[in-house]
């Protein structure tokens, strides 16, 4: 069985890793110019991640598989969680509480593994099995490493 969508979906979370450990090294540093960079750069990278998840990945498997139904409402459910977490980062930076920041950024950091392990080894292999003809086309919508 072909693996491109698990493939190339956990290459995107890589990413998203290294801008969070980014993140949390500039927080480290301490330079509050690094800060805030390093920070939308992580939102709008996990942002986007999510919105082809939403909009092109998860309807396109609810649509031949029913039973993802409930694992897609889970995943969805999360990365709300997480949207929650990342205006409370922008907060925190934006009023420059070093403190917050480095426990939004913890929490996300736990949040974010465990939501990543059951996309990778549920959600992401029902995907490739369910979707093989379109696999290389949704992994195209990724973007460039």
């Amino acid at each position: 069985m072909t693996s491109v969508i698990t493939d190339s979906f956990t290459h995107d979370h890589h990413r998203c890793d290294r801008l969070l450990a980014a993140a949390e090294t500039s927080l480290t540093l301490g330079d509050w110019s690094e800060i805030a960079p390093a920070a939308q750069a992580l939102v709008a990278a996990m942002e986007q991640h999510f919105r082809l998840e939403e909009e092109t990945l998860f309807p396109q498997l609810a649509q031949v598989f029913a039973v993802a139904a409930n694992p897609i409402e889970v995943m969805t459910a999360e990365h709300a969680q997480m949207r929650a977490l990342f205006e409370d980062l922008t907060a925190a930076v934006g009023t420059r509480d070093k403190d917050a920041c480095v426990g939004i950024l913890e929490t996300l950091h736990f949040v974010g593994q465990q939501h990543n392990y059951k996309e990778e080894t549920v959600l992401y292999p029902m995907a490739d099995g369910a979707l093989r003809e379109r696999g290389e086309g949704i992994a195209a919508c990724l973007p460039a490493q």
